[in-house]
């Protein structure tokens, strides 16, 4: 089994040519709006794992890589107002080139004879529209592939054995089955591959916590 990480929400920067895409208001441009705050953190403790490694380099909020491309929220209230032509630009030259350098290294893999495990590396926030989430940590996966259940059930005993302070739930707080690329690489891949989303909320991003979280991943990869 290879492990294989990734990070859509990696970074905040926006290539020159949108530099301006937030006009009066880029304090945005520094929010967890416009990428995972922490997930840098979390993505680089755990890359010594993994076999592959993959981060998007550009803010959600010019194009979400993390959607499909009939997702309605594909462009952000910044740049769902962009022209047809700088549209078709970033999907051209940011979004297809990162997935499609992902879904390549996962087919080559698989190709090879050898099963993926797929790590989506994500933050949350501590609260959302005024209602607080209730866990630090959530493994998003698909209930209905055994692999991914059996991984998420083995990573999450581990993480609470390690740092039992940490609060883990599962498919939370989002469903593994929302659009998302780990469900475009399911359908890609229908066998040997499997894609977690590893959710930490940002307020407990620590070095410790993801010391905790390599430790408990490294225990769960040595025997899957």
């Amino acid at each position: 089994m290879k492990l294989v990480l990734s990070c859509e929400h990696f970074d905040n920067k926006l290539p020159k040519q949108f530099a301006g895409l937030f006009g009066t208001n880029p304090s945005i441009q520094a929010s967890h709006r416009a990428y995972d705050i922490g997930a840098a953190l979390l993505f680089g403790s755990l890359t010594p794992l993994s076999d592959h490694h993959f981060t998007y380099a550009y803010s959600r909020l010019l194009i979400e890589p993390n959607r499909s491309l009939h997702h309605p929220r594909l462009f952000s209230e910044f740049s769902k107002t962009l022209s047809l032509d700088q549209k078709s630009e970033l999907i051209e030259k940011f979004y297809k080139p990162y997935r499609n350098q992902v879904e390549a290294c996962i087919g080559k893999v698989i190709e090879s004879s050898d099963s993926v495990l797929h790590l989506s590396v994500h933050s949350f926030s501590p609260d959302l529209n005024g209602e607080d989430r209730n866990a630090e940590i959530g493994l998003l996966y698909d209930p209905s592939r055994s692999s991914e259940k059996e991984f998420a059930r083995r990573f999450k005993r581990a993480i609470m054995t390690l740092a039992p302070h940490l609060k883990v739930r599962y498919n939370y707080p989002y469903l593994g089955k929302a659009d998302g690329f780990t469900t475009h690489l399911r359908k890609s891949f229908p066998n040997a591959y499997s894609g977690i989303e590893l959710e930490v909320r940002n307020d407990v991003l620590s070095t410790e916590t993801c010391v905790s979280i390599h430790k408990a991943l490294k225990q769960v990869k040595a025997a899957f």
